[in-house]
């Protein structure tokens, strides 16, 4: 595989390399820190948490239901019988078949499309997260409902309860702080994801750093990776701070 790959390390400390990322990276110092630029830099940073978090939100509409068609434990149909019947199980077969479809498809690629769709801007990379994350969400809300104990959904459901309502008074309280927390650890992604799909034209902070770099504007390149770990290293203290809340 590292043949495959021409995976050669040794590239890297060849003098003409060395001389390449000297000259690259000694413009990154000192960073830009006029106050017009921090300004564009503080919107774009805002921009980028808003397109994760609408299109995490968004993820979640359609992967909730998604993960309780999907979920054998609510079956009705299965209730007393070793087997569900023919039409809920092939119902169930084409909702995982549509997860693995969205999953599959990485949202870099999501936003390429949109870009020509919708044009250039954060709607493609609300879009793309959307319909990435909808997958990814449905997939493993249904795997964790599943290895929850069904010995609080089933009753309910042998008594006349709708699969609602055994969701919310029997699986929901078992798993609710799993779910919270992947949920919580997925917008964290959304976060660095969105800054990557900046690079093709969706908006945000990708997007400025990209227009610097093809620029060949070391200083604003440097603040923009600066913002951009503080960005993270709060997000990832906020997933954390909420996990243990929920813990």
């Amino acid at each position: 595989m590292l043949s495959m790959t021409e995976f050669r390390p040794w590239d890297l400390i060849d003098a003409q390399s060395l001389q390449a990322s000297w000259q690259f990276l000694k413009n990154f110092f000192p960073p830009a820190h006029d106050a017009e630029f921090l300004q564009l830099v503080l919107i774009a940073t805002w921009q980028t948490i808003a397109m994760a978090t609408a299109g995490v939100t968004l993820a979640l509409l359609a992967a909730i239901p998604m993960a309780l068609i999907v979920n054998a434990q609510l079956s009705v149909s299965a209730i007393g019988k070793s087997s569900m019947a023919h039409l809920p199980w092939l119902c169930r077969q084409s909702i995982r078949w549509l997860l693995v479809l969205l999953r599959s498809v990485p949202e870099l690629v999501w936003a390429l499309l949109f870009v020509r769709i919708v044009g250039l801007g954060p709607s493609a990379g609300v879009l793309a997260i959307a319909l990435t994350y909808c997958g990814m969400l449905g997939k493993v809300y249904a795997e964790i409902l599943e290895s929850t104990d069904g010995s609080c959904s089933h009753p309910l459901l042998e008594n006349g309860s709708s699969r609602l309502q055994a969701f919310l008074y029997g699986s929901l309280p078992a798993a609710a702080s799993e779910l919270a927390s992947y949920t919580i650890y997925r917008w964290e992604c959304a976060i660095r994801g969105s800054v990557i799909m900046g690079f093709v034209g969706a908006g945000g902070l990708g997007q400025r750093m990209d227009e610097s770099m093809k620029m060949l504007a070391g200083a604003e390149v440097s603040t923009m990776l600066i913002v951009f770990m503080l960005l993270v290293s709060l997000a990832d203290s906020f997933s954390l701070w909420l996990r243990r809340s929920l813990a």
